[in-house]
């Protein structure tokens, strides 16, 4: 028998232990349903800082004064002073600010004159709660700036309009929480399908006592982990993709990126998870202790990714320790393919790592495999 026919019978006694068992196809149906639409309509979030640049055209005392408060408060932290209109593209698009503040170069003369002085603020959308929030922070500022200006004098209460606001949203114009939340949903759902399969497919056999049976067969451990992972994989993907056409078609959340990165993106996120579950597997000794690891490694994976907290508000090695979680880059990526308009070459940044983790992962389950095997 060929190494592929081996295989190939792997994985049709891998579908068909699923399938039949009550279990497994309720975990491939009824929670991801339940966190689907509980995730969409229940999820809310709270913020305590904010990354924002700064483009002062005017670099007036006036300016300055306002910008010092931003400076000055708790809930914002400056990155970046801008000397030039293109480079708020980069500051957005890359996330490397939350928010960029222009205030234009009649500032100071419109605010003398009795005109609105403007102050433009460009907030990133993809990230709808923290958009919000932050504008209701920056209003607060301003309008105790203004309180300032007719104390001093400068403005006369009750007449002149002194400073005004002006936002824009890019990339969820509307700034619908929804779309932030729904359009991640398809990696946390594929993640706790994936990891409950896999893990409990080596544990499984041994529970049920036919691992050493397995092992007598003509399949190398390598083989029998291929024919173990491939089934999860193919339910984490068919479900992964079917929560993001709910998430089009039931939302509204738009798709505007690429759906090849789209599909690149879930295909090496879940190899990912698979090495996850399958080193969980290995380690496990019956069913209970898989699900257990499963559970243990589930929870933290999805505090840590930047689903509900922004990862730039955890303390700098927590943040260091979110780099080894691969659901942190899928939920990015995701958000800039159905937000942004994101192709390949666009999510690769958050690709690569999630190959890197797949090609270190999976090679250790395997060897892991066949050393509790002996």
């Amino acid at each position: 028998m060929s190494a592929l026919r081996r295989i190939a019978a792997l994985i049709v006694k891998e579908f068909v232990m699923i399938l039949k068992d009550k279990k497994s196809r309720f975990v491939i149906i009824g929670p991801p349903l339940i966190q689907f639409f509980v995730f969409g309509y229940a999820a809310t979030y709270d913020l305590k800082n904010v990354r924002y640049a700064v483009f002062d055209e005017a670099r007036t005392a006036e300016s300055r004064d306002l910008l010092a408060r931003l400076d000055g408060s708790d809930s914002f932290e400056r990155v970046a002073t801008l000397s030039a209109a293109h480079q708020i593209d980069t500051m957005i698009d890359h996330q490397k600010a939350r928010l960029v503040v222009h205030i234009g170069p009649r500032f100071s003369r419109d605010l003398y004159n009795g005109h609105p002085a403007s102050v433009q603020v460009i907030v990133d959308g993809r990230n709808s709660n923290v958009a919000l929030i932050a504008m209701g922070y920056i209003g607060t500022i301003v309008e105790d700036y203004n309180r300032s200006l007719v104390e001093r004098g400068v403005l006369e209460r009750g007449r002149a309009p002194g400073v005004t606001l002006i936002e824009r949203a890019w990339f969820n114009a509307n700034l619908q929480s929804r779309w932030y939340i729904v359009s991640a949903l398809g990696g946390i759902i594929s993640m706790v399908v994936v990891m409950i399969l896999t893990s409990l497919s080596v544990a499984r056999e041994r529970e049920f006592g036919t691992f050493d049976q397995l092992l007598v067969a003509p399949f190398t451990p390598g083989e029998i982990l291929v024919g173990k992972a491939l089934p999860g994989m193919f339910f984490g993907l068919m479900d992964a993709l079917l929560f993001s056409v709910g998430a089009v078609f039931w939302f509204g959340v738009p798709l505007r990126g690429s759906i090849i990165a789209l599909l690149l993106t879930f295909i090496c996120f879940i190899i990912a998870v698979v090495g996850v579950g399958l080193l969980v597997s290995s380690l496990a000794k019956n069913m209970q202790q898989a699900l257990l690891g499963s559970f243990v490694f589930m929870m933290p994976a999805v505090i840590l990714a930047g689903f509900t907290t922004p990862i730039e508000n955890m303390p700098d090695w927590l943040q260091t320790g979110t780099l080894i979680n691969p659901l942190r880059y899928v939920i990015v990526a995701l958000r800039m393919i159905f937000l942004q308009g994101a192709d390949t070459a666009a999510v690769w940044p958050q690709l690569w790592p999630l190959m890197t983790m797949a090609i270190l992962m999976l090679p250790l389950a395997g060897w892991l495999f066949r050393h509790r095997a002996q």
